[in-house]
């Protein structure tokens, strides 16, 4: 049984960290209610191991940690029916060429590359995700999923590469449309 000066512990450190984990989450995932989802589990599996969590030092670092490698083997576990469902999305809006106004633009923009974030593996998307949202250096981002700093370099550099070909593909399209 847990004592009670432990849970007030869990609880204080939830209160003063649930926005930034959420939206640690929410970088993670790129969905709201998937986010919320993803971090109500992963304290869920904190709370059950804080003792520990405490004795190490680093609550928040753990957790944020929790929170990428818990992504990872749920995103693992789902089909890549999302994926494909907000391609298409992406290309029926691409094929069309809608133009609005600036936030509609960059509302579109954002939207795009939420979409083409969902198409890298996971672990590239965690580690860009770490690394450019947030902006944790390598060194750090490999702490953090527990591999080498090589590995990170080479996730982030292949994930920049898949992103930048898929990126120059979608825009074509439009690019030829407004020559």
């Amino acid at each position: 049984m847990r004592d009670c000066e432990a849970d007030e512990e869990f609880s204080s450190f939830v209160a003063g960290h649930s926005a930034s984990l959420l939206r640690h989450a929410y970088l993670l995932t790129g969905c709201a209610a998937d986010a919320e989802e993803l971090l109500q589990d992963t304290l869920e599996r904190v709370y059950l191991s804080w003792d520990r969590v405490i004795q190490r030092g680093m609550p928040l670092a753990y957790t944020r940690a929790a929170l990428a490698r818990n992504h990872v083997s749920r995103w693992r576990r789902l089909t890549r029916r999302r994926a494909t469902e907000q391609r298409t999305l992406l290309d029926r809006s691409v094929a069309r060429g809608e133009r609005g106004d600036t936030f509609t633009a960059r509302a579109e923009e954002r939207d795009a590359m939420w979409s083409l974030l969902a198409t890298l593996p996971p672990r590239q998307r965690v580690v860009l995700v770490l690394r450019f949202y947030e902006d944790l250096p390598e060194r750090a981002i490999a702490e953090a999923l527990a591999v080498s700093v090589g590995t990170v370099k080479s996730q982030l550099s292949r994930g920049l590469a898949t992103l930048r070909t898929q990126h120059a593909l979608a825009d074509r399209p439009l690019q030829e449309e407004l020559r």
